[in-house]
């Protein structure tokens, strides 16, 4: 919802601090690893709603699509694993169409089943349901509906601790050669080379070449390095996405043969099932959606066979509510006081969007001697500016990747005054640009209405005025304390004030309808207090100084 606020200055002395010791957290320590297993698996049902929900669905990985049965009790969903094997947790995501009543049943044949689960009074929404069965099929049994519809599921999940079981579709693509028919690289374009659509990195992307490659067609092709059975592709697109595209196989990179062909791109995420032979996969591109040319920001081949390079591991996510404090700051202190130089940098010098104050070096920031910090802007002359605050950060004392974090704060009110609590991908401090980096708004609060918030995501594909958040109504925010939170894993984020759910920003939801979801990795904190701006609007004659935000808290949990 926010123009963009990012960091330029200071990034030398963060860079440095880099080489000291600084505090990484990325969740709880991870279990033995967890493989899926039903993905891209053959699935029957005893009935579809139409032909636009088609079992397969619920298997695709696509949270976009989903499998909806007839109206009527009972109901199944049936899918072969290829090989019995362990299966030690089912996810079941409904839509709203929900079973109040079913069970997991596994089975050897297909034919005699044995239940190792049992629901009778189920809420629905997102299931994660630990179990202990063997079987090559895995059957959900549907006995009683929520509602008049059928049911039906975006998802259908088995997992099973081990390797990965027999004919599972796997990442094929991922650190491979690259080529393209064109491609760009030049400071509208960073880094667009081919390789960027197989680093698994969705802020990077392939684009054609501005110089001759607006033009149709247009391709990129990726070398698996051995034959592999192509069972899925997953198209990343930016704006300029293709309307008529091919996917094609080969052997030998040379003669190609199409095993997917459509004249109706719609851009964004598409997940596409196909099947083919070959070593080499291309997209071959015949319509361009707009004047540009080709853009991909992540190209991913699945399959079997081929020479695939494992994805560096993920940590796990955290168990929400999450009560393993990890890291905090109480702003215990003498009165006078300045912040734990230990957990936070000060970050000095002039901000973005046009802002008018000048971050002082610990001049505008102390602790209250009664476990608050005090942030305070001021009509002061420095810096070349008129107003004075302060800006601090945990760039080179503590980044996190998942977790609940939140802050107590009281906000000021007063025409102008723009205080934040957020969160920067620590990737920008070793020198990738804003917004390739990513940038979490926890909470921004303008002073000009203290009864409304915002909580906002910012990426390549949405940033700035064009951010992912939403803006919510609420009490004066400027009258007492109030706690804001994210809470965030590899599904997404979601934003509380006081408890209270005031925005979700789900993963899948963002990859199909605004571009790639940019935030599975390490980002630092940052409190702030900025002055005037293009988001704030200016100040007045009426605006307060000093003015001034009180944090009471702030705490990481996972």
């Amino acid at each position: 919802m926010s123009p963009p606020r990012w960091r330029v200055a200071g990034i030398a002395a963060a860079v440095a601090a880099l080489l000291g010791g600084f505090l990484v957290v990325t969740g709880p320590p991870a279990q033995a690893a967890e493989t899926l297993l039903s993905q891209g698996r053959p699935v029957t049902a005893s009935s579809t709603e139409s032909a636009a929900f088609p079992a397969s669905s619920a298997v695709d990985g696509d949270g976009g699509t989903r499998w909806s049965s007839a109206a009527a009790d009972p109901q199944w969903l049936r899918v072969d694993l290829g090989t019995p094997v362990a299966i030690s947790r089912v996810v079941l995501r409904w839509e709203a169409a929900y079973a109040t009543a079913f069970q997991l049943q596994t089975s050897t044949d297909g034919t005699a089943w044995t239940t190792i689960h049992s629901a009778a009074n189920a809420a629905g929404g997102d299931q994660s349901i630990a179990v202990t069965g063997t079987g090559r099929y895995l059957r959900l049994h549907a006995t009683a509906r929520a509602t008049p519809w059928g049911v039906s599921l975006w998802e259908f999940q088995a997992f099973g601790e081990g390797g990965t079981a027999p004919g599972t579709p796997t990442l094929l693509s991922y650190r491979k050669p690259g080529t393209a028919s064109t491609s760009q690289s030049d400071g509208s374009c960073w880094e667009c080379t081919p390789d960027k659509a197989f680093d698994n990195d969705p802020a990077s992307r392939w684009a054609t070449s501005t110089t001759n490659g607006w033009v149709d067609p247009g391709w990129i092709a990726v070398d698996l390095g051995a034959t592999a059975r192509i069972q899925r592709v997953v198209l990343q697109w930016d704006p300029a996405y293709a309307t008529a595209y091919q996917i094609q196989v080969s052997a030998d990179g040379n003669a190609w043969t199409s095993i997917y062909s459509t004249t109706a791109g719609r851009g964004f995420k598409e997940t596409l099932t196909v099947s083919g032979t070959g070593r080499y996969v291309r997209m071959y591109g015949t319509a361009r959606s707009n004047g540009y040319g080709y853009s991909i920001y992540e190209f991913q081949v699945y399959g079997t066979g081929g020479n695939p390079t494992p994805l560096p591991p993920q940590p796990a996510d955290p168990v929400f509510p999450a009560t393993r404090l990890v890291w905090s700051d109480e702003f215990s202190g003498a009165a006078g006081g300045k912040p734990d130089p230990a957990k936070w940098r000060v970050d000095p010098g002039t901000g973005q969007n046009n802002e008018v104050q000048y971050y002082t070096n610990n001049e505008n920031v102390s602790l209250d001697g009664n476990g608050v910090l005090v942030l305070e802007a001021r009509r002061q002359t420095a810096g070349g500016r008129d107003y004075t605050s302060h800006r601090m950060n945990t760039g080179n004392t503590f980044h996190v990747q998942y977790g609940r974090i939140e802050a107590r704060v009281k906000v000021p009110k007063g025409n102008g005054l723009w205080p934040a609590f957020w969160m920067m991908g620590a990737d920008f401090l070793t020198g990738r640009p804003w917004p390739y980096n990513g940038e979490i708004d926890i909470m921004e609060v303008l002073g000009r209405n203290t009864s409304e918030a915002y909580s906002t995501l910012h990426a390549p594909a949405y940033n700035g005025a064009a951010g992912y958040g939403l803006k919510y109504a609420t009490v004066d925010l400027s009258q007492d304390f109030h706690v804001w939170a994210a809470e965030w894993d590899s599904k997404g984020i979601r934003f509380f004030l006081d408890g209270r759910l005031v925005f979700t920003a789900d993963k899948a939801t963002v990859e199909s309808t605004r571009g790639p979801w940019i935030f599975d990795h390490q980002f630092y904190l940052i409190l702030n207090l900025a002055v005037g701006g293009d988001f704030p609007g200016p100040v007045d004659a009426t605006t307060p100084f000093p003015s001034r935000m009180y944090v009471d808290y702030v705490r990481v949990y996972q």
